[in-house]
């Protein structure tokens, strides 16, 4: 049995020492100092993200926004007499101009020939931008950083600008190499002007994508690459059997953007139809949209062409996706 003294009751009465009521009372506050700096981080943050944000909203977001309304509307005239007359005003149709665009003919010979154009140019770019890519991480080169502008320099000219150059070079009367070409031949007939095309893209894009692939090389660690000398190995077996397997998402990226890219060709089809009006108006699903819009086809207006436009935003997205789970399973596979 314990019998409390004096002292003791004297001290349990005067309540806890000083130093724990101080201590009892630091955690609080520095629970209090690290929450003020925690929100004091989060709204620096989102200041930061702020300006992005904005400009998210008002360039992205808002226009899809627009572009869904605009596709439930088509411009009909208001008159009611045989041949209509009066003012031009939108109606609300719902989603038929949905429905005519999935039933348009032209729409999807137009999607034909850029799928085609992109099974032709899209492996080829690659390619060419993985190799250019290899040969300036390379030892070969001296000067990688001239090579390296360039190579790039292409893509700097703006696209409507290489696609008047090329249609100079790929005219016969004025081409300074047309005449070199065996008798006959025709760059811009209806069997050769994809691929005439084609190389204008790549001409202008395999730039970019090298340095897609030289960003994801040069990430590579460097210790890779001197074991497997140790080890032995070639130059050539060094690029087939580390570089290139650990580009793949640089390849992937790579590919992406060019299946969507390809789905909006569309300065190149302009520019090649000024001077040979077989093409049409809707040689590709981008420039049918455009001509729908200015009236130049019909059915014509904004609501059409925005249901063309998100329906080949669809598209695009879908084949994007499709091609990102074939590689993903082909590298699980692996």
């Amino acid at each position: 049995m314990t019998i409390a003294t004096p002292a003791a009751a004297s001290a349990a009465a005067s309540g806890p020492a000083p130093g724990a009521s101080g201590a009892s009372g630091a955690a609080p506050r520095r629970a209090r100092r690290r929450h003020g700096r925690t929100r004091r981080e989060a709204t620096t943050g989102w200041l930061f993200m702020l300006p992005f944000a904005i400009l998210f909203v008002v360039v992205f977001l808002i226009p899809i926004l627009v572009s869904i309304q605009s596709s439930l509307f088509a411009q009909k005239s208001a008159g009611e007499g045989l041949y209509g007359g009066g003012e031009v005003v939108d109606t609300f149709v719902g989603l038929d101009n949905f429905a005519l665009a999935i039933t348009s003919q032209p729409f999807w010979a137009g999607m034909g020939r850029v799928v085609l154009y992109a099974g032709i140019q899209i492996p080829v770019m690659i390619v060419a931008a993985l190799l250019l890519a290899l040969l300036l991480d390379s030892f070969i080169v001296r000067r990688p950083g001239f090579f390296r502008l360039a190579f790039f320099l292409p893509f700097a000219i703006p696209g409507i600008i290489a696609a008047m150059i090329w249609l100079y070079l790929y005219t016969p009367e004025v081409s300074p190499f047309m005449q070199y070409l065996p008798e006959g031949t025709e760059l811009m007939a209806p069997g050769t002007i994809l691929f005439s095309m084609a190389n204008m893209t790549t001409w202008t894009y395999t730039g970019y994508n090298m340095l897609i692939f030289l960003a994801a090389l040069q990430a590579i660690p460097r210790d890779l690459y001197e074991a497997a000398r140790l080890d032995g190995a070639s130059g050539w077996k060094i690029a087939t059997r580390i570089k290139v397997p650990l580009v793949r998402g640089a390849a992937l990226l790579a590919v992406l953007l060019s299946i969507i890219g390809t789905i909006q060709l569309f300065n190149e089809p302009v520019i090649m139809e000024s001077a040979n009006p077989w093409m049409g108006k809707d040689y590709t699903p981008m420039m049918l949209t455009y001509n729908s819009l200015l009236g130049a086809v019909s059915p014509s207006g904004t609501g059409p062409a925005s249901a063309y436009s998100l329906l080949m935003a669809v598209i695009a997205g879908g084949l994007a996706i499709v091609y990102a789970l074939l590689q993903r399973r082909k590298g699980d596979a692996a």
